[in-house]
């Protein structure tokens, strides 16, 4: 069709550029809660007024406090994330996730007494049913306002979001590691955990003056309100050309996914082509989670005084490392691209993997921090592991994703994707924590050999997507697939094919 060309490559409008970075700003105040949620536990897990109140936990309860809240995120992917984002809009389902998770945040702050460690479970179970309606619908959310030629850099605030809460969680718990009185002691680690209600709160004051996706709206027959709100966002009049050939290019999409999706979503198990990209999906998620970031993220405050460094100094560096993670994460948006997703990932698997191995073995090499060198070099290679995640699995694991489904199975597949991250979540969380009471430093050695075997398997089994259209997707998941344009009248179809058929 001749006008896609004219609408994905014409200039946007100053104004329309503001409104877009603006509203996706906005949005990623919600990942910011997201990542604020999930840092700030680090901080917590070492904060004495914490340990006292659940009365000095175990490696195996803080493990569990860990792991069950992507049991939360797991359910939330399956049952909930993907029909509340359709039925009631991307900004109700960003804004329920948000008040679900101040509810669960609500409850870990009055954790304590005999009830202190069920009151902690039941409260990350709530904030990951929560979040991970956050983690779907904001992203979800920009890319539906922002111009397909624009669409990277407007998507990316979700994932900048999120490492900027890890980061803000970190210095937060520095600062409050200061607050040494007995009330300090007592509130310092509830109070870091309700900072989160701040952008929480004003997220939810906030979100419902910004315009609802005019996707949606048109999928719920609101043509009026799609063209109000897609004439705001581009800043053009309602009667611009442009406008309109966006609006009908919508309509369009939108009918011929209407006509597809008639079809059950059980398909992406039964067709093999289908099936060939749903495994992908979900097994790179679960390696993105196996490769020790999850553990990173939650106990490393913990490995650093394992180092034999001062629990202050743990949280300082903690939050440096965490700064440096937005750096990293805006470098891969150019990285994934100029080097394809593939080189990418399995670059990351192989730095990570020299730095658990040298994180691992030399601790065993001198033993009880008898060589302070060993203990910097360890520091040294945290980072480095950082730099590692940030610039492959971080971010490059939900952009391959999100780009092998075809649109009418695209939200279905990536919330079974993202729920076996959920999975190998669990897995990796608790392994850490009872891996390191039983077997110390070669707790590293686990999480090297999984990015060591990563490495293989991305480069043998995922072909490469980098610059491919979405026909050039169907077949290169499918050897039988037969070039040609789609139209409203014969959408793609998807049916059971025999086991031989379609690439493996």
């Amino acid at each position: 069709m001749a006008y896609s060309t004219t609408v994905a490559t014409a200039p946007l409008p100053r104004r329309a550029s503001l409104r877009l970075l603006a509203v996706s700003l906005f949005f990623g105040l919600a990942s910011l809660a997201w990542g604020y949620n999930i840092g700030i536990m680090a901080t917590i897990y070492v904060h004495p007024g914490f340990i006292k109140s659940l009365h000095k936990p175990s490696k195996a309860i803080t493990g569990l406090i860990t792991s069950i809240y992507y049991v939360g995120t797991w359910l939330s992917y399956l049952f909930v994330s993907h029909p509340l984002a359709d039925r009631f809009g991307r900004r109700v389902a960003a804004a329920t996730g948000v008040f679900v998770t101040v509810i669960g945040a609500a409850v870990q702050c009055a954790s304590s007494g005999k009830n202190g460690v069920a009151q902690m479970v039941v409260g990350r179970i709530i904030c990951g049913f929560g979040l991970a309606i956050v983690s779907t619908s904001v992203p979800l959310y920009q890319s539906e306002i922002s111009p397909a030629k624009h669409r990277g850099r407007y998507v990316v605030i979700n994932h900048v979001g999120l490492v900027a809460g890890l980061a803000i969680a970190f210095w937060v718990g520095y600062a409050m590691s200061h607050w040494e009185t007995t009330r300090g002691n007592y509130y310092g680690w509830r109070v870091s955990m309700a900072l989160q209600f701040i952008p929480e709160a004003i997220f939810l004051v906030g979100v419902f003056m910004c315009p609802e996706t005019p996707r949606w709206l048109v999928e719920n027959n609101r043509p009026k309100a799609a063209m109000k709100n897609l004439a705001w966002l581009r800043s053009l009049n309602p009667n611009d050309d442009l406008l309109l050939t966006e609006l009908k290019q919508i309509k369009e999409d939108v009918a011929q996914r209407r006509i597809a999706t008639d079809q059950s979503w059980t398909v992406l198990f039964t067709n093999r082509p289908l099936f060939n990209r749903l495994w992908r999906a979900s097994l790179l998620q679960f390696m993105a989670q196996m490769c020790g970031n999850t553990s990173m993220k939650y106990y490393l405050p913990s490995i650093f005084m394992s180092l034999g460094i001062e629990r202050k100094l743990t949280l300082m560096i903690g939050g440096i490392e965490s700064t440096l993670k937005i750096g990293c994460t805006v470098i891969d948006t150019w990285l994934v691209d100029r080097y394809g997703r593939r080189l990418t990932l399995v670059i990351s698997c192989f730095v990570m993997s020299l730095a658990l191995l040298l994180n691992g073995a030399l601790p065993i090499a001198y033993p009880n921090n008898v060589n302070h060198a060993a203990d910097y070099v360890c520091i040294i290679f945290i980072f480095i592991y950082t730099f590692g995640y940030s610039v492959g699995f971080g971010p490059a694991a939900w952009v391959y994703g999100s780009e092998i489904f075809p649109t009418n199975f695209r939200a279905r597949g990536l919330n079974i994707a993202a729920s076996a991250s959920s999975i190998g979540s669990v897995i990796s969380s608790q392994t850490w924590p009872i891996g390191m009471n039983n077997i110390g430093s070669k707790t590293h050695f686990i999480f090297m050999i999984t990015n060591f075997v990563s490495a293989f398997v991305i480069w043998f089994l995922y072909p490469e997507t980098t610059g491919r259209t979405l026909e050039d997707m169907e077949a290169l998941f499918n050897k039988d697939y037969l070039t040609r344009a789609t139209s409203i009248e014969e959408p793609d179809r998807y049916s059971d094919l025999n086991e031989g058929e379609g690439e493996g």
